[in-house]
Formats: C-alpha cells, structure tokens, sequence
C-alpha cells in the first residue's frame, strides 16, 4: 500500500512538470513501451478530430460536412394575405383546401403525377390524422402542404388560443406525417384576422389565399369549373379548388381537362417558394 502511495505521489509531481500532454504519456497502458510523448500541433495547425460514434454520423448532413445552414429569419406579420406569386414568366400555382379525402385526393395525386406537376394541399388537422398515407405520397412526390386549421372553423369568432390550438395541433400532424412542418397558412371561408396574421407568422407560416376561386364546391358543373380556370389563368395567379368537404368529382374531372390545357399553353404549374416573399 505504501508503494502504491508512493508511486501516485510521484506521478502527481510529475503532472506538475510535464503538462496534460505528458500526464497522459505516462499514465496511459503501455505507454512506456512508446517512448517519448508526440509534440503538440503547431500554432495554428487544426487538432485532430475524434472519430465519430456511429450515432453521430446520422446527425450529419448527408451532402457533407460544411458549414449549416443560416436559419430562416423571423416570418413577418402581414396585415393581408398574398394573393399570387411574383410573375416569373407564366406561372400558375395549383392549391386544394379542406382534404385529404380518400375518395378524391388520391386521384388528384394520379393527374398531377401523369403530367408531373406539383401543386400544393391546404389540409385540415382532423382529415389528415385519418389519412397519413396521402401526407406520406404528397411529401415523396414534391407536393407542399399548408395549414388549414384543424377543424376548419371561422377564426374571426375564435378566441387567441382557440386560433392558435387549431393552427398548432394541424402543424404536429403534418410534421408527423409529411415530414417538416407547414411554411404557409389559409384561413377557412378566406375569413382573416389580426390573430391569425399573428399567430400564423409565430408558428413560421405566410399567410397564402388565392387570385382565382372556381367556386368548386357549389358543385356548378365540370365545364364550370373548367372554364373559370383557364379564364382566369395568367402569370402568378393561385388558382383554388378543392379535394375534400364534398362531392369533388367535379374538381378532378376539371383537373384532368384544364391541367392539359395550362400546359400546352404554355404555362408552368409549379409551387411557391419562401424565398419569393
């Protein structure tokens, strides 16, 4: 015991002269067997990195290891919603409120694929906890998902927390389902509030309504519906439809002839970014 004693002492003692470097040298396995300890780096030179746990590497952007992304700024509170995107040549920008409905989303998704457009899906809460498939597809085909309240009530007779329950609660599901969490936000019947322009830029979301309404779920009739579409169309405008609430038979039959149509005029039906605003 008094060996032992002893022999910490003097390697405490040693500590003092020789630094953390050779502190570690001396008291490491083996170390005697290896001789004098390595010098550090010089000045300037970067130390050596620790190899990564394997948990760690999941952690790391898979396009590589620079620099991470400057995070988004502050979203702005708006005392209006925006209406089109900027006119980025002729551009049209497709949006379905109220789904995802089983009986019609599904087909929307099929006529959007074949002509290998994407569009964007303004969802309410309660629709897409029962359907997390269609978040699922919507997400692997490229399509955006927005914030539609969870049980689509007229905000403008909510209390403040009643608002910011319907906006939170739809947020969690889409994240949950469709992977991130929704950037823009449509107030049911169009009906806005200083409440919703404020809660919506806390939970990071713009504010998204539309240039051209088909009127789609008065049910007027395919050629209807069609025709206020391509009446309508024209650089920058957001055209809305709808895939759930209803019968929207009408909405996909129309889908599948205007959509052909857009396109062969010439027109880009794409989905907005958040670098526009």
């Amino acid at each position: 015991m008094d060996q032992l004693l002893t022999r910490r002492r003097a390697l405490l003692a040693g500590a003092a002269t020789l630094g953390a470097a050779g502190v570690a040298a001396v008291l490491a396995p083996g170390a005697g067997n290896r001789g004098a300890p390595a010098s550090p780096p010089a000045a300037g030179a970067p130390a050596a990195r620790r190899p990564l746990r394997p948990s760690e590497y999941r952690l790391r952007p898979l396009t590589g290891y620079g620099p991470p992304r400057t995070p988004p700024g502050r979203t702005p509170v708006r005392k209006e919603p925006l209406l089109k995107v900027p006119d980025d040549g002729r551009t049209v920008v497709l949006t379905f409120d109220d789904g995802p409905d089983p009986r019609y989303t599904p087909d929307i998704l099929d006529i959007l694929a074949r002509h290998e457009v994407r569009a964007m899906f303004f969802v309410c809460g309660e629709m897409a906890g029962y359907t997390p498939d269609l978040l699922a597809r919507m997400a692997d085909e490229g399509h955006v998902v927005g914030n539609h309240t969870w049980s689509h009530p007229l905000l403008t007779k909510l209390r403040r927390r009643t608002i910011r329950s319907e906006m939170e609660r739809t947020s969690d599901v889409v994240e949950k389902h469709y992977g991130a969490r929704p950037e823009w936000f449509r107030a049911p019947y169009g009906a806005w509030n200083r409440a919703a322009f404020e809660l919506g830029a806390e939970l990071g979301m713009e504010p998204l309504a539309w240039t051209v309404d088909t009127l789609d779920w008065t049910e007027p009739g395919t050629r209807t519906i069609v025709g206020r579409v391509e009446d309508g169309a024209a650089p920058g405008v957001v055209v809305l439809s709808h895939d759930a609430g209803g019968d929207r038979s009408q909405s996909v039959k129309a889908l599948r002839s205007y959509l052909p149509h857009l396109l062969d005029s010439g027109y880009h039906v794409t989905v907005p970014r958040r670098e526009y605003v």
